[in-house]
């Protein structure tokens, strides 16, 4: 295990976070949201960096590395990130990363070069042929140690809100995106019961019948299925919920916050199973796949149409001007 770095100068951060990157303000905290990429810069890539692998660290799951940086942010064409800056404090909230379908290549074997293809998930023809050039993958989401505490007030209240932010902006600036494909982790450490019964609920309900996505090697449920049926044997999605709650509540936990912020996100949400990240502290991931059309009205409201209508000029970085999101022509060709 390395020591992690040391934090990055904030006038260094300040210096690259330029209005050219900035995407957004957030609708609460007074925070922006800006997309950069490592290589146009590189200091905050290194503090996003440092940040996510103190926070994957606590709870269980991390790199090991001196921060977390690997070859799908540096690539040639590499994965934006998107972060949420409080001017404030002149510090990083929070972030994740993303690709646009359209934008990803392939290897040799014509397979994704995507982090989730990664000894993780394996594609269907169907997926990488209809959806995948209309999707966009999010990753590596994170909120920052200092902000996942209260002392931060409505910082830290709103933290993962202002993520939703940037998420609903970019199926904005991005031209025809109709779908989210990102992933909800559960650590090691976390109480297999209560990770069990939480696998089997988002099985039971949001199953993918077509298997547009498959785990490489599916996790296996350590108790048996007919056992976790028998728990949750509601009639329903809101009975089964309160069931499942109650239970993660028995052994001293909660439904992590990204499995109830998806859940909350849309009704017809895919899961597409779980597969162990080896290189990651063997971290639990659950694909998870939502139809933009489909987000629930008042989050749509909230997070995509609020923002197209405020920002109607926004929408001509769909042109492929903004290099943050597009390359020209000239630069795909070379």
């Amino acid at each position: 295990m390395e020591d992690i770095i040391a934090p990055v100068p904030k006038e260094l951060l300040k210096a690259e976070l330029t209005e050219d990157k900035r995407l957004r303000f957030t609708h609460r905290s007074n925070n922006e949201i800006y997309v950069l990429t490592a290589a146009d810069s590189p200091n905050v890539m290194r503090e996003i960096g440092r940040l996510r692998e103190i926070a994957f660290r606590a709870a269980g799951g991390g790199s090991g590395k001196s921060m977390d940086i690997d070859e799908f942010d540096t690539m040639e064409n590499p994965y934006k990130q998107i972060v949420v800056w409080n001017p404030d404090a002149n510090d990083i909230v929070g972030g994740y990363r993303f690709i646009h379908g359209a934008d990803v290549r392939f290897d040799e074997k014509g397979e994704p070069i995507l982090a989730t293809a990664h000894n993780m998930f394996k594609f269907s023809k169907r997926f990488l042929e209809e959806y995948l050039p209309v999707t966009v993958e999010l990753g590596r989401s994170f909120v920052s140690l200092e902000y996942q505490s209260t002392r931060m007030g409505s910082k830290s209240l709103y933290a993962l809100d202002n993520l939703w932010d940037g998420l609903g902006a970019l199926t904005v600036v991005i031209p025809n995106v109709k779908y989210l494909f990102g992933k909800v982790t559960m650590y090691p450490s976390y109480d297999k019961h209560a990770r069990d019964l939480i696998l089997y609920f988002l099985k039971k309900h949001f199953a993918d019948p077509d298997k547009l996505i498959e785990p490489i090697e599916p996790l296996q449920f350590q108790e048996d299925e007919a056992g976790l049926a028998a728990v949750l044997s509601g009639d329903s999605f809101k009975a089964d919920y309160r069931i499942l709650k109650s239970e993660v509540h028995k052994v001293g936990l909660s439904i992590p916050p990204l499995v109830n912020a998806y859940m909350g996100l849309s009704p017809t949400m895919k899961i597409f199973g779980t597969a162990v990240n080896n290189d990651f502290g063997n971290v639990e991931e659950t694909g998870i796949f939502i139809a933009v059309n489909e987000i629930i009205e008042d989050k749509y409201v909230r997070y995509i149409e609020s923002f197209a209508k405020e920002n109607p000029q926004l929408i001509k970085l769909t042109s492929g001007a903004n290099k943050v999101f597009y390359y020209s022509s000239n630069e795909e060709n070379n």
